[in-house]
């Protein structure tokens, strides 16, 4: 494996991106970079639904989430940088994975994570899922779902975040 790999994980919410990209980031040494609109959230007190509502308004949000992770990424070494946009912002990355499940699954994780009912965990998904695919054409010009250019595909429906992991890991190890 290529000693300052540089890992790029990508998938909408529920996918797994940040418990798959932590899991991987441990097992190899690296560091693990998820700045993301929760991390925001969490340190200007503001809720999550409050971010993303003013994100849908004012694309200095995303501007901003985007700008932090990949300051962080490129901070020197190897690094795992789990985020919705990953893979096309972190243009150097050495593996390109994309996480992809069915709608139902990812509210099902979701309202494990979150404690809602699962009608509510599936409507801001859908929602979430909605707001992110026009505000990433508006700011970048760039369409979420089409993800064919990545490295590896893993459809994480029924997998285990350890077996995901597994799966990154074992094409980790091949890059020189």
């Amino acid at each position: 494996m290529k000693k300052e790999i540089k890992i790029a994980v990508s998938g909408k919410s529920g996918c797994g991106n940040t418990t798959v990209s932590k899991i991987v980031a441990d097992r190899l040494g690296l560091r693990f970079v998820n700045f993301t609109f929760r991390s925001l959230a969490q340190e200007t007190g503001i809720s999550l639904r409050d971010v993303l509502d003013m994100a849908s308004k004012d694309d200095s949000w995303d501007k901003e989430v985007d700008r932090r992770q990949l300051e962080l990424a490129r901070a020197g070494g190897g690094c795992v940088l789990g985020s919705r946009l990953a893979i096309w912002m972190l243009k150097e990355a050495d593996l390109k994975v994309y996480l992809r499940a069915e709608a139902r699954t990812r509210a099902a994780r979701i309202l494990r994570r979150e404690g809602e009912t699962i009608e509510s965990a599936a409507s801001f998904t859908a929602e979430r899922d909605h707001q992110d695919h026009v505000r990433y054409l508006r700011i970048y010009n760039l369409d979420n779902d089409e993800y064919d250019f990545c490295d590896l595909i893993i459809d994480t429906d029924t997998l285990d975040p350890e077996g995901i992991a597994e799966l990154i890991i074992e094409a980790a190890e091949k890059i020189k």
